[in-house]
């Protein structure tokens, strides 16, 4: 019998493979970091080439160090940040590469919200139009770069791409194309009016055949093996939206459970039974075939520590200890006072506003680097707490939440997310939730699970587990009410400054 599973995770830097045995245990984990390109503000790509460089290059590092038969691994499942937009030409090849971060598009959301087309989107694909979202940087295409558009011979996602090189086969999944509003969410499929709606009815042949999660999209190719030391014909399921990965790869897996996810986003779902809450959310995603994530999500996360570590800790000296870890020891140090300054996570936009900026608040002689690294870890957790206090007037309940994402890593930052929350969080022992849950949907795929609970209860031990300090309720209260009332106060600044930068650099709006 076969006894491993390979799961990909394709985010919007690191690409990872790891081979686990069937009770989660990880044999090997590889990752390769590739490079984003910023050539105009407010533009973040990748070069296709490169990721698929990388996608090979983990794969075989992993097989060698497991040193297990290629053989022995029984499927393939990968995931993938959702959203952007990753085109292959009309001859197959890689053509462009739009990452989830990218607000180009700020401008076309504006308007289209003027012109109410979210009043025509949601009621299909419960979600309107955002800038990062995958139908918006289509029409923002179709717009802007008519010459990049009119190549364009099929719209996926990251993890799409490394399917379709690893097969051959051009398709895509439910989670991915619901979360990014492509789909009728609860008929399941794709929907000419909602293509209508965001002005692209003629681009219906740009979508991919749909699979489920779990189906077998493909198998390994003859050349793929050559080149990664895989067997040749191993299954490859459709794969999952990174968000869902994370959450079944940390034990998420049923009805009215919860995952925050602290990666280069700010993710917060809840599994519900059906498509429909009593209140809208950001998004909503189908990832079996009978039940959804509800989501409220940013680029306002962990992304933020990456900036902060490359910008002003990298070339520190910290005998032997990660950035990261000497930034959270600077930030543990930091007793928590009422005047500590406070850290808005807009690096890359705010969910409702492209214009947001990030920024440091409140300031003062006596604050050191602990007490800008704290303000940005409460900063990010605040933003959390925004969108799941929006997920809750929506109508969805929990009681506890798991932590996954770089964020969980740390050993105060879950604590801090507890005490913001006011929710008891737990940490899966498994570091790599994507690739673990993109593992048990594989497995689910080729039979090995019966559903994704039953991978999930059998892959997934949890680590850790906080409680909320009580003593800190108060505190955290006032501060997050501080953080929006600044927010409110500062968004007519924000669009004033990014309205100056269209100006300086001639960017389209």
């Amino acid at each position: 019998m076969q006894k491993y599973l390979l799961g990909l995770d394709a985010g919007n830097t690191v690409i990872k493979a790891v081979i686990f045995d069937l009770e989660g245990r990880e044999l090997a984990h590889a990752g390769e970091e590739g490079h984003s390109r910023m050539p105009c503000p407010g533009h973040v790509e990748r070069d296709l080439g490169e990721l698929w460089a990388n996608a090979r290059r983990v794969i075989r590092i992993c097989l060698d160090k497991a040193g297990i038969a290629a053989s022995d691994i029984a499927a393939i499942g990968c995931a993938g940040h959702g959203n952007g937009l990753y085109a292959l030409d009309r001859s197959g090849e890689p053509l462009i590469g739009i990452q989830s971060i990218d607000t180009r598009a700020t401008g076309l959301v504006e308007e289209w919200l003027a012109e109410g087309v979210g009043d025509r989107t949601y009621p299909i694909a419960r979600q309107r139009p955002w800038p990062s979202q995958t139908p918006t940087l289509l029409a923002w295409l179709k717009r802007y770069r008519p010459d990049v558009f009119k190549r364009i011979g099929t719209v996926f996602y990251s993890k799409d791409f490394v399917v379709n090189r690893l097969t051959g086969q051009r398709v895509s999944e439910v989670s991915d194309m619901s979360g990014a509003g492509l789909l009728d969410l609860a008929a399941r499929r794709y929907d000419k009016a909602l293509m209508d709606a965001y002005g692209l009815g003629d681009c219906m042949d740009l979508l991919p055949p749909l699979v489920e999660s779990a189906d077998i999209a493909g198998r390994v190719t003859e050349a793929v093996a050559a080149e990664t030391g895989l067997a040749a014909g191993t299954p490859v399921v459709g794969g999952l939206f990174d968000v869902v990965a994370s959450a079944l790869g940390s034990g998420v897996s049923r009805t009215g459970s919860a995952s925050v996810i602290a990666g280069t986003w700010s993710i917060n779902q809840v599994i519900i039974d059906g498509p429909d809450l009593d209140g809208p959310v950001f998004m909503s995603s189908t990832f079996d075939r009978t039940r959804y994530m509800a989501m409220e999500n940013s680029a306002t996360s962990a992304a933020n520590l990456e900036w902060l570590v490359r910008e002003f800790f990298e070339g520190d000296h910290h005998a032997g200890v990660s950035p990261f870890d000497a930034c959270c020891a600077l930030a543990a140090a930091v007793e928590p006072a009422a005047d500590d300054p406070l850290y808005h996570p807009y690096l890359y936009g705010a969910q409702q506003d492209g214009h947001a900026r990030a920024g440091f608040y409140g300031m003062a002689g006596w604050h050191t680097k602990g007490h800008l690294v704290r303000a940005l870890l409460e900063g990010v957790a605040f933003g959390h707490r925004q969108h799941i206090e929006t997920i809750r007037k929506a109508g969805a309940r929990f009681e506890e939440a798991v932590l996954s994402g770089g964020g969980s890593r740390s050993t105060l930052w879950p604590q801090i997310f507890a005490d913001v929350l006011g929710v008891p969080v737990s940490v899966a022992a498994s570091r790599e939730t994507g690739a673990l849950g993109a593992a048990i949907a594989a497995g689910t795929g080729v039979g090995l699970f019966a559903d994704f609970t039953e991978g999930a209860e059998a892959m997934v031990r949890m680590e850790r587990h906080y409680r909320p300090n009580a003593a800190l309720g108060a505190h955290y209260a006032r501060r997050y009410a501080l953080y929006k009332d600044i927010a409110e106060a500062m968004a007519p600044l924000w669009r004033r400054l990014s309205a100056s930068e269209r100006m300086a650099t001639g960017v389209a709006a």
